[in-house]
This record gives structure tokens, sequence and C-alpha cells, in this order.
């Protein structure tokens, strides 16, 4: 072998350094928000991210219900769910589900980003959503992330 061959380093789990941060939701753009918050769970923002391997660290959203949402999305847009059953679609627009479950509005945004697949539904573990300014993850010392 030549001193000039390099073998690339592939992340696993016990190589991965995890952190903690914290995000305010207050006065962002869901989408924009959204996007670097699942970029993030990923780990695509560290320099040994490997697709194969969760590497990605831990976000706490914190004020989810100042949220805004850009154009005219707060009346038009629309939250299916469906039981299975016939005639178990239920259909509610993003203003009243911000008022009642803000967290929902970002959790579902950041889970349609991430893969779908077992990886994915592990990386989704990562993300904490609270609609106050309190959060119970005060011991892990997180720090706080500007976008």
């Amino acid at each position: 072998m030549s001193k000039q061959h390099f073998t690339t380093k592939h992340a696993n789990e016990a190589t991965v350094q995890r952190n903690w941060y914290v995000v305010d939701g207050t006065n962002q753009t869901v989408g924009r928000m959204c996007s670097r918050i699942a970029a993030i769970l990923r780990g695509k923002h560290k320099a040994s991210y490997t697709p194969h391997v969760d590497t990605g660290d831990y976000i706490i959203v914190i004020n989810c219900e100042k949220v805004k949402l850009s154009g005219n999305k707060i009346d038009q847009k629309v939250y299916d769910t469906y039981s299975g059953y016939p005639g178990g679609r239920k259909e509610e627009a993003a203003a009243d589900l911000q008022k009642r479950r803000p967290e929902v509005i970002i959790e579902r945004a950041v889970k349609g980003m991430l893969p779908k697949n077992r990886l994915g539904r592990k990386m989704y573990k990562k993300l904490f959503v609270y609609a106050g300014a309190v959060h119970p993850h005060t011991a892990q010392q997180p720090k706080e992330l500007k976008f």
C-alpha cells in the first residue's frame, strides 16, 4: 500500500457525539425552520455524516405556538387524518390546529422531511416540541441554535 492511500472513516453508534440544541420558534417561518431542524436531526451539518447511521443531534423547539406560515397557508392549509375506517377522515385548518395543538404543526413538518424507514423513526425521536418557553431538558444543558 502506498502512503497516498486513505480510507474514509464511517461513523457508528460508538463514535457519534450528540449535542442538545434549543430552537426558539418565535416569528420563525415553519418550512424554513423545519428544514434546518431536519438536517440537524439527520446529522448533515457534521463532517462525520454517514447516511446509514443516525449521527444527528437532539433538538428542543420552544414557543411553537408563535411560529408563522407564509402566504395564505394559515387559512388555506388543511391537515388530514384518517383512522382507516369508512368515514374516518377528518380535516382541520392550520389556524384551528395551531390553537388546539401547536406542537403538531412542527412535528408533522419535520417528520415529513426525514427518511421514511426505521432510521428516520429513530431520528424523529430526538425531536422535542413544546408550546411554552419552558422545557424539562435543562439537565442536558442545551445550546441555543440561531437561524
